[in-house]
């Protein structure tokens, strides 16, 4: 088992993996394509990012891939590692988030990338990271169930505390506390992970990267033909103004884009294209709007069924 990181490696899975899952956004929304946009970091790396607007299915799904250098890491990335200060470093990694159309389908989002500090050292520091996260609007079990046992049986090879570990810190993360709510229904989430070794820990980069299409497409398959009122829409618009909150307030991939000098567009991809806040709203007791907030958002073990 190999103790040194091979950037390469991770570099070209990478790549490979935004294809991939373009490719199958792309033929499950049926009438629109990813355009490229190629960029480059005056600090150092570049990166890869895909954009599709406007589909019948998809009203925006971004997919990006990004190499970034730096020679000084940034207050985001140092604040729980202090002994890492003044090193320089190297991210990689493929983020995406989903914004469907139709309010039955969820919103989902993933990322796998790999970090590290001192990559031209003799010791270097690294690290992978990543996971994915579903959030619906109007949630159904058969959805989360199917969600969180694609999450589970991804990572069962490589230990079995890792999926309710993982599952445990996605719930916690992915949380408005401002609001004292989740932000969805969870999956898998986990940093600072390099417990298994160079090959292994990869291997399980890997496992979840692949596992996402198998966890979201069948699930905009079942959802996206479903009929939907105005009424849905506007709720579905309003409950991304959490989305967004979240993204702009507690998210630490867009402080260390941002800290670092990251490309403003590509960070803020994630961003939904249309949204609403509307003051104190509450959904009234009883509809399919209060359920999400009653049922869904309930920390729970789906997987179970």
């Amino acid at each position: 088992m190999s103790a040194t990181p091979s950037i390469p490696s991770v570099k070209s899975y990478l790549l490979g993996l935004q294809d991939s899952i373009c490719a199958a956004l792309a033929a499950e929304d049926g009438a629109a394509t990813f355009r490229t946009d190629e960029w480059t970091r005056p600090q150092g790396g570049g990166g890869r990012t895909r954009l599709l607007a406007e589909g019948a299915v998809f009203e925006k799904a971004g997919v990006a891939f990004s190499h970034v250098t730096g020679d000084k890491l940034p207050p985001s990335a140092t604040a729980h590692r202090p002994e890492l200060a003044g090193r320089s470093w190297e991210a990689l990694g493929v983020s995406l988030v989903i914004h469907p159309r139709n309010p039955r389908v969820p919103t989902s989002h993933a990322n796998v990338r790999f970090f590290c500090a001192g990559p031209d050292t003799a010791t270097p520091v690294w690290w992978f990271g990543g996971g994915f996260d579903l959030t619906p609007y109007y949630g159904q079990v058969e959805d989360c169930v199917h969600w969180h046992r694609v999450a589970r049986d991804a990572v069962a090879p490589f230990g079995a505390d890792l999926y309710p570990r993982f599952k445990k810190y996605c719930d916690e993360y992915f949380f408005l506390k401002h609001r004292g709510e989740p932000r969805g229904i969870g999956g898998l989430f986990f940093d600072d992970f390099n417990e298994l070794g160079f090959e292994q820990s990869f291997a399980l980069l890997r496992a979840v990267g692949d596992a996402y299409i198998p966890a979201y497409r069948p699930i905009v398959a079942r959802r996206k033909a479903e009929a939907y009122t105005d009424r849905e829409r506007q709720f579905q618009l309003l409950r991304r103004g959490r989305y967004a909150e979240f993204n702009l307030v507690w998210d630490r991939g867009t402080l260390f884009g941002l800290q670092s000098g990251g490309r403003t567009e590509s960070i803020l991809m994630s961003l939904p294209p249309l949204v609403r806040w509307d003051y104190g709203f509450q959904p009234e007791p009883g509809t399919p709007e209060a359920q999400l907030t009653e049922v869904f958002l309930k920390p729970r073990d789906w997987a179970a069924g």
